[in-house]
């Protein structure tokens, strides 16, 4: 069967989507944060680019289909953002996604991975705009015949890193059918049912209690941030700089260890270990960091592509705590509350009126904290004759990355290889290289001494 012979998803797809769908709640927190078409979340670098090594023949023009066919079948990824008074959403009709081929068939094989991670960063530091429909776009790196690398990028009001794992693996399904074989996927939901879903108020029981927790949670509660190099009325451009690094196996290990101990999943651990450290770094037993969960409500969005990440304060009193086993189950208890009372961070604020009074100084600035893991047991797979598997070991720092609209991010992820894969993002008009160096060298220090068999406290 030839590329053009195969079935295609748009046959069925309207010419045209709802001229009016309502922002999700994350969208209207992104809101927040607008700084125009140039800057911000709705700015051209606010992307999220994920990267697979694929072996095998590469057919070009049935990936180029494939990926048209992934546009169709997931609104999201076409959905204009209109701002103003009027704030909501269009869907557009389905239209071509952008791919690019590059030759880097000089790249000697021992040189490959670090080429890969190269043309990751460089499709990451590329300006998008949002209103360049559709949102997805994809470049190939080709060493050979059968070796090759892909880039997929999307604007991050359209996805999340969850998403990126669904287009991917819808990708795979629609190259193996584009290409000559059998492939099915499930039905889908799309973006604007969750948000219809969100906004009807569902379970008005469940939402008054998940209130009245963060009202009893949050009392008296003051968000921790960090001081900031250069404060924000100073003006300067801002871009957002990634530092990559790694922690070693023998600390993942304990890390999994202590929670299998202790009941806890890696983040909590991990969260642990870094609420131990801002304790000890700025002498206050109460903690009140940011993290994210990841906000898709019902099992049936777990298929769905959009931008569902919900923003989340996780606070633990660790006063009378003498030991780290002691931290990791006051953060335990704190999550497992957290997570069960899970509503939109806008819905929390007003709870809490005060929450974030103390990072809107000048001089300081939020640091959020978070440990993401794939909604998929595995990331690697064929479609049809060409095998696909995740990159995870990305480990090339860069000056200009994809945006975060404020502050600094931590983003760690255990790799099957037995290494801590993170990253470090900042804004470069607050934070200075140097102290995004210092930070990761310190936590990297306390979380060594605080798992490891002979540097565990107590």
């Amino acid at each position: 069967m030839s590329v053009s012979e195969a079935p295609s998803l748009t046959d069925d797809i309207p010419s045209d989507g709802p001229d009016r769908v309502p922002l999700s709640f994350n969208q209207e927190f992104l809101r927040a944060f607008d700084k125009g078409d140039e800057e911000g979340p709705f700015g051209p670098r606010y992307t999220i680019v994920c990267g697979w090594r694929l072996t095998g023949p590469l057919d070009p023009a049935a990936l180029r289909q494939a990926l048209d066919d992934v546009v169709a079948r997931h609104e999201a990824l076409r959905t204009e953002i209109r701002r103003g008074d009027d704030a909501h959403q269009r869907i557009a009709p389905p239209g071509p996604a952008r791919l690019d081929v590059r030759d880097l068939s000089g790249t000697a094989p021992g040189d490959r991975d670090l080429a890969a991670e190269e043309l990751l960063n460089e499709v990451e530091a590329g300006p998008y705009p949002m209103s360049d429909l559709p949102l997805l776009r994809a470049v190939v790196g080709r060493f050979d015949e059968r070796d090759a690398v892909l880039a997929l990028m999307a604007h991050h009001t359209a996805v999340d890193e969850w998403s990126m794992r669904v287009v991917m693996r819808d990708l795979a399904a629609r190259y193996a059918v584009r290409s000559g074989h059998d492939a099915e996927l499930p039905e889908v939901p799309q973006y604007r049912e969750y948000v219809a879903w969100e906004r009807s108020g569902v379970d008005p029981q469940r939402l008054g209690r998940a209130q009245a927790y963060w009202r009893e949670k949050l009392d008296g509660a003051r968000m921790l941030g960090s001081k900031t190099d250069h404060p924000h009325s100073a003006g300067l451009p801002k871009l957002t700089g990634w530092r990559r690094f790694t922690f070693p196996a023998d600390v993942t290990s304990a890390v999994q260890r202590i929670g299998k101990e202790t009941r806890c999943s890696p983040f909590m651990v991990l969260l642990a270990a870094y609420v131990r450290f801002l304790q000890e770094k700025t002498g206050t037993d109460d903690v009140v960091i940011p993290t994210f969960s990841s906000g898709r409500g019902p099992a049936r969005f777990h298929e769905t592509v959009g931008s569902f990440f919900n923003f989340m304060p996780l606070r633990a009193d660790l006063t009378g705590c003498d030991d780290f086993r002691d931290v990791v189950t006051r953060v335990r208890t704190s999550c497992v509350q957290a997570y069960s009372h899970d509503i939109p961070f806008g819905q929390v604020l007003q709870q809490a009126p005060e929450l974030m009074l103390p990072v809107m100084q000048d001089d300081m600035a939020l640091v959020a904290f978070q440990v993401f893991r794939s909604p998929f047991p595995s990331e690697r797979g064929t479609a049809g004759e060409l095998e696909y598997s995740v990159i995870r070991r990305h480990l090339l720092s860069q000056p200009v990355g994809g945006d975060i609209p404020d502050g600094a991010m931590w983003h760690l992820e255990l790799d099957p290889g037995g290494e801590i894969i993170g990253s470090m993002a900042y804004n470069s008009n607050l934070f200075d290289p140097a102290t995004i160096d210092d930070m990761v060298t310190e936590f990297g220090a306390a979380l060594r001494r605080l798992v490891l068999p002979s540097g565990e406290e107590g």
